[in-house]
């Protein structure tokens, strides 16, 4: 039963990540649409509202749920509670909390309210990125995982991160 529920926790996990990674740069689209003259804005913010609203609503929501009722169920197969587990949490926690600022930012666009610009969103996109390494890193190296060299990869990580969103950026402007 354990090896059941921990395949749909991974399938999960993964529709999950699919619906945060693909949902802001739909808000990046809706965004930058929103700099396009009226005629076109309009045709774009309605395409872009109903792709939003389908893949908030039909996948990432329902694989949020998912993933919190198969994470626990994998916890109460197990009776255990490592080390690990526990930071690995804590990341889960953050992964939530960032699902919920993108709700609030979904609401925000859904009532045509663009408080991010296509660039703040960018950076926010990385941030799932930064939890899913974090999140992998704990489940598959699990107790051989060095705490120092844990956070020394993950700054190194989210400093190349951004270095690329800065490069990306002025390469942009140049075009």
């Amino acid at each position: 039963m354990y090896l059941y529920v921990k395949a749909l926790h991974i399938v999960f996990i993964v529709t999950w990540f699919s619906g945060l990674f693909y949902i802001v740069r739909l808000f990046i689209y809706n965004a930058e649409a929103e700099e396009k003259p009226e005629a076109e804005r309009k045709v774009l913010r309605a395409q872009f509202d109903m792709m939003t609203r389908r893949l908030w609503y039909g996948i990432t929501w329902p694989s949020a749920i998912l993933t919190l009722i198969f994470g626990p169920w994998m916890f109460y197969l197990l009776y255990a509670l490592p080390n690990w587990l526990i930071v690995k949490l804590c990341f889960v926690v953050g992964l939530y909390a960032y699902h919920l600022i993108l709700h609030r930012i979904f609401k925000q666009q859904m009532n045509g309210v663009f408080a991010w610009t296509s660039q703040q969103l960018r950076i926010l996109n990385e941030v799932a990125t930064i939890f899913l390494v974090a999140i992998v890193m704990l489940a598959v190296v699990k107790n051989s995982l060095s705490a120092v060299w844990a956070i020394i990869g993950l700054l190194l990580f989210i400093i190349i991160l951004m270095s690329a969103i800065r490069i990306y950026k002025m390469v942009r402007t140049k075009k």
